[in-house]
């Protein structure tokens, strides 16, 4: 069915669920928060034990991760295209989950609040434009990708790229859970009642560089090479 649409209009496609999932997803926090009491994260005893919430949030949240790369499987025609439309979906996710939080019942105060930001494996803490700024490469380089889903290109990207994107995936995690991990050793009632202190910001803004590093490889490989199913501009099938 997705041969019969152009990749703008398939951008877009995914952009309207992501948005609409976004709603869904900050509706069903803002529930759960209300029920313990927790609509600021930040505070003592963030994620406090409440009958079975604990296990069931383990599920909606793989759920969740599910569902996003179904519908980049679902939009795109290869699987670059297919990963870049479900890291899209992602990026603009996360970003509007943020914003209608807001929009309900006016939290984030600040991009500088403290928020948990996922509970696999560890709890993880971080300001909230620390997972914001990841979105957006996220959909900068989904958009890339899917640009030229039709176009063959210098294979996937290079080693080297990729091992640098990782390398910056692994401190990124590290910071955002830097305190799980040390407090690891206290237990699952020391995990559910720890707060961090700092955030690592010199080492969040290196992991981001290096996350950055496939994003301007594919933008340099779509400045040098047609593309046949263009996002940016539109395409003449639209």
């Amino acid at each position: 069915m997705n041969g019969a649409l152009s990749g703008k209009v398939r951008w877009y496609i995914v952009v309207v669920f992501a948005v609409a999932m976004a709603w869904v997803e900050s509706a069903v926090v803002y529930y759960l928060r209300s029920m313990i009491h927790r609509l600021e994260p930040y505070q003592p005893n963030p994620l406090p034990e409440v009958g079975g919430f604990g296990q069931v949030e383990f599920i909606r949240e793989a759920a969740t991760l599910l569902m996003l790369l179904a519908v980049g499987v679902l939009a795109g025609r290869t699987w670059r295209s297919r990963l870049g439309f479900a890291v899209i979906a992602f990026g603009v996710w996360d970003i509007f989950y943020y914003v209608f939080l807001w929009a309900i019942y006016g939290w984030p105060h600040s991009l500088l609040d403290w928020d948990i930001l996922f509970l696999i494996p560890l709890p993880w803490w971080g300001p909230v434009w620390a997972p914001m700024s990841i979105a957006v490469l996220m959909i900068l380089w989904g958009t890339l990708a899917c640009r030229s889903e039709a176009t063959p290109t210098r294979g996937e990207g290079s080693w080297l790229e990729w091992g640098l994107c990782g390398v910056g995936m692994a401190l990124a995690l590290y910071t955002f859970m830097a305190d799980s991990l040390q407090a690891v050793g206290r237990g699952v009632e020391g995990l559910r009642n720890m707060l961090p202190s700092r955030f690592n910001w010199p080492v969040f803004l290196a992991a981001l560089v290096l996350m950055a590093v496939p994003v301007f490889a594919v933008w340099g490989q779509s400045r040098t090479q047609p593309t046949a199913c263009q996002l940016i501009p539109p395409d003449s099938s639209d």
